[in-house]
C-alpha cells in the first residue's frame, strides 16, 4: 500500500490537514435570512443556534402571534440555509475520503 515510512506520513498528515479544515470550515457556517416583510433578519451557526436577532420598526405593528410567527418561519429558514451549507460540506468531504 505504501513504499515507504515517509508516504504514510504526508497520507495520514493529508488527512490529518483535511479533517481540521473541514472542522473549520463547519464552525464558520452561518445561516442568514430576513423575514419577506423585512421586519426581522435572524442569523444562525450551523447547529441552528441563533448568533443575531435584528428588529426594524416593523414589529410594533404586528400583534404577538404575528411577531412569533415570524420570527419561527424566518428562524427555520436561516437555520435550513446553515444545515444546507454544512451538508455540502460533509458531502464533499466524504467524497474526498472514499477517493483516497
Amino acid at each position: 500500500m505504501y513504499e515507504s515510512m515517509d508516504e504514510l506520513e504526508a497520507s495520514v498528515r493529508k488527512r490529518l490537514y483535511r479533517m481540521r479544515d473541514l472542522g473549520d470550515d463547519m464552525a464558520a457556517i452561518r445561516g442568514r435570512e430576513t423575514s419577506e416583510d423585512g421586519s426581522m433578519t435572524v442569523e444562525v451557526d450551523g447547529n441552528g443556534a441563533l448568533l443575531d436577532l435584528e428588529l426594524s420598526d416593523g414589529i410594533s405593528r404586528m400583534t404577538p402571534e404575528q411577531f412569533e410567527q415570524t420570527l419561527v418561519t424566518t428562524a427555520y429558514a436561516a437555520a435550513r440555509n446553515a444545515f444546507a451549507e454544512r451538508a455540502d460540506l460533509v458531502n464533499t468531504f466524504n467524497d474526498e475520503v472514499a477517493s483516497w
